[in-house]
């Protein structure tokens, strides 16, 4: 079986995590998140970083930065994870779904003006596949409305916008380095981007249970107290440390992914241009990052046929998300602005391809061959 994922893992991992163990240091904000967060502030040029236990949790920190009340309005796409959602609304919010663009499957900023009354507080713009929104036009309006933007670039990691990096174009920003993701924290880790000084001292906070323990051990105040609300959102040092593996060969990742996914574009263009499928648009303003790679069918009944008949060839494709507007929990607690063009008719078309760090050329031929023949197969049958 060609597996969907497999963790990113380039070697150095295991000795960092045992230098952690020996450290006697593994707990949070241990000298290997140190390392991690000086590297992230000085690649991305970022005021802020912090590492967090995952990126549900970074935008989590998010929401109680922005002091997120009961009925506040956040805009963002239906089609994204949802935690997303859930980080606005367990803090009261109504969540204020908008149509996405079928080239990028992002937010279209077009309808996010419309979506705007006086009770919204928050755009979580969704860069879906590690493509950028459209940013310009949503700071723009942003400002125009003085609200905030928070960009969910769980899985945007070394993509840029206009060369600016995803995550440090908003007031604030969150990364997922889950095992699916291009980079890993051993399975599960996140980290906030604070791109706003208002929220910098406030983050550190909340991070640590509420408290203003890190102000204490820079020895800013002579003991720590609790002054704020928070949760533990600290990382441990041992997933740091496997992360820092990652970051050691970072842009090998980078380029390693790039090349398979443009290994699946050149293979798979022949069917776009007979119209069977569809490839994934890459806007010129945009470096993407291959995080995945996905191609549309004609339905939701070509996209079942095909990737049973790849899992028969024992190749492991997925669908993505479910719309949340479509769910029960979408239903009850936020709403669809305007008309649903494009979000869910473009969800039930969209295959996720197997992608991960050094997926062999005879897999990625495999997986090809494999689509280029069921295709064909399915136009014999219609003849």
């Amino acid at each position: 079986m060609i597996p969907f994922n497999k963790p990113p893992f380039t070697g150095n991992e295991e000795k960092y995590v045992l230098e952690s163990i020996k450290s006697n240091k593994i707990s949070g904000d241990g000298e290997f998140t140190k390392k991690c967060h000086k590297w992230f502030e000085e690649r991305l040029n970022c005021k802020k970083v912090l590492l967090t236990t995952s990126c549900t949790h970074a935008l989590e920190m998010a929401a109680i930065l922005l002091d997120i009340k009961e009925n506040d309005e956040v805009i963002m796409p239906s089609y994204t994870f949802v935690s997303t959602a859930n980080a606005f609304v367990l803090r009261g919010a109504k969540i204020v779904f908008v149509d996405i663009r079928p080239d990028t499957m992002n937010i279209d900023e077009t309808k996010i003006e419309q979506a705007i009354t006086s009770k919204t507080k928050v755009i979580v713009p969704v860069h879906y596949a590690g493509v950028s929104c459209e940013m310009d036009t949503i700071m723009d309006i942003a400002k125009k409305y003085n609200l905030f933007v928070v960009e969910d670039a769980a899985q945007g990691m070394m993509s840029t916008y206009k060369g600016k990096a995803l995550g440090t174009i908003g007031h604030l920003g969150a990364y997922s380095f889950h095992e699916t993701k291009n980079y890993t924290s051993a399975g599960e880790g996140g980290l906030l981007l604070v791109n706003d000084d208002r929220f910098k001292d406030r983050a550190e906070i909340i991070r640590e249970k509420g408290t203003n323990r890190s102000l204490f051990f820079r020895g800013m105040v002579d003991k720590y107290s609790w002054v704020d609300l928070g949760s533990s959102y600290l990382m441990n040092d041992m997933s740091a440390a496997y992360l820092w593996g990652n970051l050691d060969v970072v842009d090998e990742i980078n380029q390693n992914r790039l090349n398979t996914w443009q290994k699946y574009y050149n293979g798979l263009k022949e069917l776009e241009e007979k119209r069977f499928i569809e490839l994934p648009k890459i806007p010129d303003e945009c470096q993407q990052n291959a995080h995945m790679f996905y191609l549309k069918v004609k339905d939701l009944k070509e996209r079942t046929e095909l990737l049973e008949y790849l899992k028969e060839n024992d190749i492991l494709a997925v669908f993505h998300y479910i719309p949340l507007h479509s769910a029960s929990a979408g239903l009850k607690f936020g709403i669809f602005s305007g008309e649903d063009k494009f979000t869910i008719r473009e969800s039930e078309k969209l295959i996720r391809l197997p992608m991960y760090y050094n997926l062999e050329d005879s897999k990625i031929k495999k997986v090809i061959i494999t689509i280029i023949d069921f295709m064909k197969k399915q136009r014999e049958n219609k003849c």
